[in-house]
């Protein structure tokens, strides 16, 4: 029996197998509304078999947008927006999510097809807000600092997202705390360089992540899962690292996120990745096992039998596929093939399954 293809609980869902499609920026949107690029993109990996699909970092504040094309979810025309497209998921027997997140200094800058530079006034771009005034590269807007009152009003943002979210359809929500956005500013000393109650130590750097992900536990249903997804190192001196990610890892677990989506990097532009096939997945066996919380692991999944192997082997309790599942929308079918498990197919593609 293939581990993959095995069905896993998470309070009251069922996934139908262990293979999430992990939330990309489509930048496609205007004015944070998704489209019709989201449903066919979303759609299409749900019709491909993959049991949970979740929507791309969707900013909870306009200024948190990573670009003027990125979707939000600050009003309820973006929460209408979105409800098409979880019923759409959810009529092929997959799970839909979310995630929700804030760039922080990574914000305002244009899609990676025109550059990733900084968008100016006339482009629709806007003030980088962050923990502390330290741009992200030499070539990057220095941020301005956050104020308390600015901290508190993000927070009421993810806490008002949330309850979006839930009006919109989805099923799962999963709190953005990597890849160098808000978040996981305020966790790095790197880019955290506050002398207050949210910088300085582990606890203070920790205390807006924490509020966050408790303020959303507590607002979503007591049945439905929260993710959050961590880098659990920067691969810099100095900064972020696992040990530090264990214990935010055991507090999230107090506070009841379900699983931590462990990917790694992006808090700084120099950091030196020894990107390899599958060479994150350390870090959500690392976490798995020393906090005793379910985990996925993301970064260059591509094959069937690695998959299996994560799963079954107890690496990780999922895997989140992105380029791969960019490359192929049908892959989880295609895996299921060669693994010789039983995974149901669309009606309307049963004449091309062998």
């Amino acid at each position: 029996m293939s581990m993959l293809f095995s069905p896993l609980e998470l309070r009251s869902l069922t996934l139908k197998n262990r293979i999430l499609l992990s939330p990309m920026c489509q930048y496609s949107c205007r004015d944070g509304l998704a489209n019709d690029w989201h449903m066919a993109h979303l759609g299409s990996r749900a019709i491909g078999g993959a049991a949970m699909i979740m929507a791309e970092a969707t900013a909870v504040l306009p200024e948190g947008r990573i670009s003027p094309a990125d979707c939000g979810l600050w009003n309820d025309a973006q929460m209408q927006a979105f409800v098409p497209i979880t019923h759409f998921i959810s009529a092929q027997g997959a799970i839909p999510a979310i995630q929700l997140g804030h760039a922080g200094r990574k914000a305002s800058v244009l899609p990676p097809w025109r550059g990733g530079i900084a968008v100016d006034a006339q482009e629709g771009g806007w003030q980088p807000l962050a923990p502390s005034p330290v741009p992200f590269s030499a070539a990057s807007v220095a941020p301005a600092e956050l104020d308390h009152d600015q901290i508190e009003a993000i927070s009421d943002s993810f806490a008002a997202a949330v309850r979006r979210a839930l009006v919109a359809g989805f099923q799962v929500v999963e709190v953005h705390m990597a890849h160098g956005y808000l978040l996981h500013q305020f966790l790095s000393p790197l880019a955290n360089h506050r002398r207050d109650d949210f910088g300085g130590s582990l606890e203070n750097r920790m205390r807006l992540p924490l509020e966050v992900a408790k303020r959303v536990r507590a607002i979503w249903p007591e049945n439905l899962p929260v993710f959050v997804r961590i880098s659990a190192t920067d691969w810099a001196e100095g900064g972020w690292d696992l040990e530090q990610s264990l214990e935010l890892c055991r507090r999230l677990k107090d506070i009841g996120i379900d699983l931590i989506d462990c990917s790694s990097g992006g808090l700084v532009s120099d950091a030196q990745i020894p990107v390899a096939p599958g060479f994150q997945t350390p870090f959500a066996t690392a976490i798995r096992k020393e906090v005793g919380i379910a985990t996925g692991a993301v970064g260059l999944i591509t094959a069937a039998q690695q998959a299996e192997q994560i799963v079954a082997t107890g690496l990780a309790d999922v895997v989140l596929l992105g380029r791969e599942l960019l490359r192929n929308p049908c892959w989880p079918l295609e895996a299921a093939a060669l693994l010789q498990a039983e995974h149901s197919w669309p009606l309307q593609y049963e004449r091309a399954k062998r």
